[in-house]
């Protein structure tokens, strides 16, 4: 208990930290007359898609947007303390509460230190996600015209199953549960699904482009190319872009199991960090940070437009007639024949890619997506932000206006950050991937998972250590969440080559920076 207090110390500051930072309490409830939010870069499209679907003033977009991004980052410290009581974590249904699972009292109360609200749970979301594993291996055995999806579902601290109402399907659905630990103890119950989702083809989310005779859409912008769904085309299919001029060739692709490709472009053919929001413009890709269960969340399709709703589970199971496909996003919003491969974006953030779904745009449907991360993970992509058409954006002091620099753009392990001139060079474009920054392939790390003052600040090759893990406040720090310090020039140097290392966090120029 002792430890869990010391340590919930960081998620409190953290937490109180940022929501100061947005001008928001610890829900995103109105703030006081004079408080301001700080808001992200979100496009009027954007803002305008939101206010139909979500039925939000521009300020409570704002001010919605602002508190996700803090509870998302309050959820995964929270996540690593909590260990084995740890029950998940999801918004309210209005998104002006982060809400904790826990299955013990002592947690609870960690919890509320942490400003989120706990719900005591009789399961923690470890074992929800073992039964999760357990259907996944017995996938083979469920239906597709019987059996369509199966996730953990937070709120109701449980596993469903989705079935289509007759009495065969509910016959295959329990002899599919019977095999797991979750039909002994009632973890898992079904829930009746109107229709099937399928592959959603045809598509453009940014722009449309053509494998082979197919039309598919654009995903994300990313070096070298794009991703997109798998479904789309194999490994060695040629592409044409929009206008039916040779683009590129897919050099990676998954379907089933999962749902997503890549296709490498050719020199006519320039990356470009936004999508296409069907408005006659454009929204612009800020990175790629994950939104939590519960967050607003927009698509954008050639068939129905861009589209608006909330994230309603993850790492969802839907049985394809082609076999199932893991690790799927699901949402609430609508998507028609026409929309499969295009864009999500929560705020500005790229989350994932259209996979499929059911349902329509005039009674409501339920679409998925495939998760945007793991995609540049596996082929070893760099998201096009609105940093520079490589992807990526640099980090300037407020004590000098330099910028973080790689020396001599050496990329290699254990090499220490430094201060230059700001250049533009790819030694100095830093991205976000999810809560690690990215450059050159690597991770910028604390040396040695260290937590004392002056450790050095490094990159290593990514490797998942919490002391890859960082956020910037919205009042300029940008602070590891292992050791709660901050990214700090050494003996407050204005010189080029000066060094960056860890320090106590004190709100000096040289621990402040930009990110443009």
């Amino acid at each position: 208990m002792t430890r869990k207090l010391h340590t919930l110390s960081t998620v409190t500051a953290l937490f109180a930290g940022l929501a100061t930072a947005h001008g928001l309490p610890a829900t995103a409830e109105a703030a006081p007359t004079g408080q301001t939010v700080a808001a992200q870069d979100v496009s009027p499209s954007m803002l305008s898609a939101m206010q139909r679907d979500l039925g939000l003033s521009e300020e409570q977009i704002h001010r919605r947007l602002a508190f996700e991004a803090t509870a998302a980052r309050v959820e995964l410290r929270l996540s690593q303390e909590l260990g084995s009581t740890f029950g998940g974590a999801w918004l309210n249904e209005d998104g002006s509460q982060l809400i904790v699972g826990v299955t013990d009292e002592a947690s609870a109360a960690l919890v509320r230190l942490a400003g989120a609200e706990p719900r005591r749970v009789a399961r923690s979301k470890a074992q929800l996600d073992r039964v999760m594993d357990e259907l996944d291996r017995n996938a083979a055995n469920a239906s597709a015209s019987s059996i369509h999806t199966w996730y953990v579902d937070l709120p109701t601290n449980s596993v469903v199953v989705t079935a289509a109402d007759s009495v065969m399907s509910k016959f295959q659905a329990e002899n599919f549960i019977a095999r797991t630990s979750g039909a002994k103890d009632g973890t898992i119950r079904v829930v009746r699904s109107a229709e099937a989702p399928r592959p959603l083809y045809d598509t453009r989310g940014g722009d449309a482009y053509y494998p082979g005779n197919a039309r598919c859409s654009i995903g994300f912008a990313v070096n070298g190319g794009f991703v997109t769904a798998g479904h789309c085309g194999g490994v060695g299919t040629t592409t044409s872009g929009h206008n039916r001029v040779a683009q590129g060739t897919v050099r990676g692709s998954s379907f089933p199991g999962n749902d997503y490709g890549w296709v490498q472009t050719n020199g006519s053919w320039a990356s470009q960090p936004w999508v296409n929001n069907y408005a006659g413009g454009n929204d612009v890709v800020s990175g790629s940070s994950e939104a939590g269960i519960g967050a607003s969340i927009c698509r954008s399709g050639s068939t129905t437009g861009k589209r608006c709703g909330a994230i309603q589970a993850k790492n969802v199971t839907v049985n394809y007639s082609n076999g199932p496909v893991y690790g799927l996003t699901q949402t609430n919003v609508c998507a028609e024949g026409g929309d499969s491969g295009g864009s999500w974006l929560s705020g500005n953030q790229a989350q994932g890619v259209t996979s499929g779904g059911s349902g329509n745009c005039t009674s409501g449907g339920t679409t998925f997506f495939q998760p945007l991360n793991p995609i540049l993970s596996v082929y070893g992509l760099s998201l096009t932000t609105n940093g520079g058409g490589g992807g990526g954006k640099g980090f300037v002091s407020r004590l000098n206006g330099k910028c973080i620099d790689v020396p001599n753009s050496n990329f290699s392990d254990g090499v220490q950050l430094q201060m230059w001139d700001c250049n533009g060079t790819n030694a100095q474009k830093f991205t976000w991937v999810g809560s690690t920054l990215q450059i050159g392939g690597k991770c910028v790390d604390v040396a040695n998972a260290s937590t004392a003052n002056g450790t050095p600040i490094q990159l290593v090759s990514c490797n998942g250590n919490r002391a890859q893990d960082f956020v910037l406040s919205g009042a300029g720090d940008l602070v590891s969440y292992l050791a709660n310090k901050c990214v700090d020039i050494k003996d407050v140097s204005s010189a080029s080559g000066a060094k960056l290392h860890l320090w106590d966090c004190n709100g000096a120029a040289n621990q402040k920076w930009d990110y443009r």
